[in-house]
């Protein structure tokens, strides 16, 4: 890509952001095609973290850190505080727990003691079909809450996410986990959710929350509490799948 490219060529200070109209090329997460009609916001973004920093050292980290910046930066508008955007491990927005709205994928590569990543993100502001989007979830509010507010454009959403992003990484840098996860839990769909571990009949555990990597960590009754990864594809809230790390 051409975003891959031209990263390498810039100054180290120096952000890169390319924005998509529509995407043709698209690759989600295990190979998945990720198909982007006009009136999703999209992007591809740069940045570089140095190794020896409480991110770099944690980079599974920076694909929750974006999906949190997507939901807070409708969220953190005036009068949009109520919307139900929420953030689902690892790397998902969506409408409450029924639907999806966007998603993230992160690219890290290592070059000496700096990772260059490639954040692709993409949210649906204003498009109806196939699935709902924001601008939907602001009708639906204005009509059951007698609000007027007003929807978002595709534009607005990207440059607030890039600027909540960068706070959020800031922070993260500053205080680590900690500094984050408070607003992460505030906004995810998983709090007190159970999940069954291996298969469809495997044991059930209670998601605790995630640990210091990134990773989710639940709780098996007289196992105590571990950590564990997505099965392959993502974690599939209608089977609620999950593997031990």
């Amino acid at each position: 890509s051409l975003i891959g490219r031209l990263m390498f060529e810039l100054p180290e200070e120096m952000g890169l952001i390319a924005v998509a109209v529509r995407q043709t090329q698209g690759k989600g997460r295990g190979g998945n095609v990720w198909l982007s009609p006009v009136g999703c916001a999209l992007s591809t973004l740069h940045i570089s973290i140095p190794l020896h920093s409480n991110l770099g050292q944690r980079i599974p980290f920076i694909q929750h850190l974006v999906s949190l910046a997507v939901v807070e930066a409708v969220r953190s508008i005036p009068g949009y505080q109520d919307l139900e955007l929420r953030v689902k491990w690892p790397n998902d927005i969506y409408y409450s727990d029924l639907m999806k709205l966007g998603g993230v994928l992160v690219n890290s590569t290592l070059i000496e003691t700096t990772f260059h990543i490639l954040i692709g993100f993409g949210f649906n502001v204003n498009n109806s079909n196939p699935t709902i989007c924001i601008n939907d979830l602001i009708a639906k509010f204005n009509r059951e809450e007698g609000t007027e507010l007003k929807p978002l454009s595709a534009d607005c959403l990207i440059a607030r996410t890039v600027t909540v992003l960068e706070r959020l990484i800031e922070v993260f840098q500053e205080k680590g986990p900690n500094g984050v996860l408070p607003q992460y839990y505030k906004y995810w769909v998983h709090s007190g959710k159970q999940v069954r571990l291996h298969s469809e009949d495997g044991p059930l555990a209670w998601i605790v929350g995630i640990d210091d990597y990134g990773y989710l960590q639940v709780h098996q009754e007289g196992k105590g509490v571990e950590s564990v990864h997505p099965d392959g594809n993502s974690f599939d809230m209608l089977r609620n799948l999950i593997v031990p790390k």
